[in-house]
């Protein structure tokens, strides 16, 4: 096997601009005869991950990013490296900027940027600085994507959208037209939007990965710094985080936090746009980047060409992020949505009690991101005081307010409580009595717990601006058997609860005594930092 091939089989992503981006179970009985069959994809349990491109020839937008589609955190990096060649008008051919051959990428140029100035190519790079500018990062709004139908962990394939051309599936010919898409998309800023599904197969495509898949759209984590380089992060002190660190020396771009089980990371880049010297060629160019990566599990090691000084250090830094001491989080720079890991659980943000119930800013309600599984509605609670005591680690637990030792919830049944058809019971704007004042709040002589959310709390964290929930997504728990969850409002009907379907809706005819596997308790807590 060649050197070239050994790499493709390395790459996980080729993807460049203007061109170039890249049990079924059956019981049968004989005489009285039944078929009893499902079909469910599994989750992939392990630690995977895939890469993201979405790219536009038109309108230049490109975005990279990693997803984490198994169930345990991975170490992610990522590095580009640039071609361009041009030909004048009446010339016979192709001169290279900068060296290389568009059909080696091994000779492309790295994106080197200067210590202190990340969009400046030093090297042999920097001749690019005049002809194509990358923007780094994405501020403001967390951005929505479409998670990857491809659970194979060894298919080498991106999650390339739009104008991007994956390398495994179309590495010739690199000519700024072909395309090699293997994921939905037109590759436009802001396609995918919240609460979108698409199932595989949808338009008559079959993208790879899962033939009976359907996804639903989800959020990049929000970039708490703007991407820098190694010298900056260590002049700077800032450890771990969701941004991008890149390698001055090596150009190895990684994710400054580890990235957990249904997370993506922001976007590393955003764009990529000519600039003068390119539209000044008096005839044609041709511009390519090559992204590589590498994503690699906790304990693993990334593939080592050149020992950076504070490299280390940095690495260090992302594999304690793992299982960060909860009194390192500064939980008023947290935002609604954001998780953070506490031993083996994942715990979702939902808002500072000021902006939840006119509490003090201090103060923080969270939610356990999973649930305890296979437990009906009249145990639940039993099962959640369980977990309280024998489960939540002991640095938070220290960390729990009071809230009331008995909540007196009412009972109101489904079709009783004004429940919203557009988005589908999404809110409920009937709730009165007992059933509208069932509100968790910090109770200073009550007791410290957990509890499980009332009817009135995902109602009021749903409809409030700021705190809590703001699509469907955010209310799925996060279970790879399911994710529907209880509330502890009851129903006036003697048998029958509600709940948090697994589609995010509400339910207030869930059957009592149902304890499947894919749905149970789901914890909160009210904190004080």
């Amino acid at each position: 096997m060649s050197p070239e091939k050994k790499r493709k089989l390395r790459n996980i992503a080729l993807l460049a601009l203007l061109g170039l981006i890249g049990g079924t179970f059956a019981f049968t009985a004989f005489n009285q005869q039944a078929i009893n069959d499902r079909l469910r994809e599994n989750p992939v349990r392990e630690a995977a991950g895939r890469v993201h491109d979405y790219f536009n020839r038109e309108t230049e937008n490109k975005d990279v990013f990693v997803e984490n589609y198994g169930q345990e955190p991975i170490m992610a990096r990522i590095r580009l490296s640039e071609f361009m060649e041009y030909q004048e008008r009446g010339e016979p051919g192709f001169e290279q900027l900068v060296g290389g051959s568009r059909q080696n990428v091994s000779t492309w140029e790295p994106y080197i940027p200067a210590p202190n100035d990340i969009t400046t190519r030093l090297g042999d790079g920097a001749v690019m600085n005049t002809h194509a500018r990358l923007t780094f990062g994405r501020e403001g709004e967390r951005q929505w994507y479409l998670p990857t139908f491809n659970h194979d962990k060894n298919d080498l394939m991106t999650a390339a959208t739009g104008d991007a051309r994956d390398y495994v599936v179309g590495e010739d010919p690199k000519d700024g037209r072909t395309n090699g898409a293997t994921h939905p998309g037109d590759g436009k800023d802001g396609y995918w939007q919240e609460n979108v599904s698409y199932t595989n197969s949808e338009n008559g495509i079959l993208w790879p990965g899962s033939t009976e898949g359907t996804r639903t759209t989800s959020r990049n984590l929000r970039q708490e710094r703007a991407p820098m380089t190694l010298q900056q992060w260590v002049e700077d002190g800032v450890g771990s985080g969701n941004f991008w660190v890149i390698d001055h020396v090596t150009g190895w771009a990684y994710w400054a936090n580890a990235l957990r089980a249904g997370q993506a990371t922001s976007y590393l880049i955003d764009a990529a746009v000519m600039q003068d010297a390119a539209h000044a060629i008096n005839g044609a160019y041709y511009y390519a980047i090559h992204v590589d990566s590498q994503l690699i599990d906790m304990e693993g090691n990334f593939e080592t060409e050149i020992e950076t000084p504070y490299l280390d250090e940095l690495l260090e830094a992302v594999r304690v992020s793992a299982g960060i001491s909860v009194r390192e989080l500064d939980f008023s720079t947290m935002e609604p949505g954001d998780i953070f890991t506490r031993g083996d659980q994942d715990f979702r943000y939902l808002g500072n009690m000021e902006d939840i119930a006119a509490g003090s800013a201090r103060d923080h309600m969270i939610i356990l991101n999973g649930i305890l599984n296979s437990v009906n509605w009249t145990a639940h609670e039993s099962r959640i005081d369980d977990w309280f005591d024998n489960e939540l680690p002991a640095d938070l637990k220290a960390m729990v307010t009071p809230v009331a030792n008995d909540f007196i919830t009412g009972e109101v049944r489904d079709s009783a409580a004004g429940l919203t058809t557009n988005p589908s019971r999404w809110l409920a704007n009937n709730l009165t009595g007992d059933v509208a004042a069932d509100r968790t709040v910090v109770v200073e002589d009550g007791m410290p717990r957990a509890f499980s959310l009332s009817l009135a709390d995902v109602d009021h964290l749903s409809r409030t601006d700021g705190i809590g929930f703001t699509h469907n997504t955010d209310r799925r728990a996060s279970d790879p058997l399911g994710g529907w969850w209880w509330l502890r409002t009851p129903s006036d009907l003697s048998t029958v609860a509600w709940s948090l379907t697994t589609s995010g809706t509400l339910n207030g005819s869930t059957t009592r005594t149902n304890s499947s596997t894919g749905g149970g308790a789901r914890p909160a807590l009210i904190i004080h930092q």
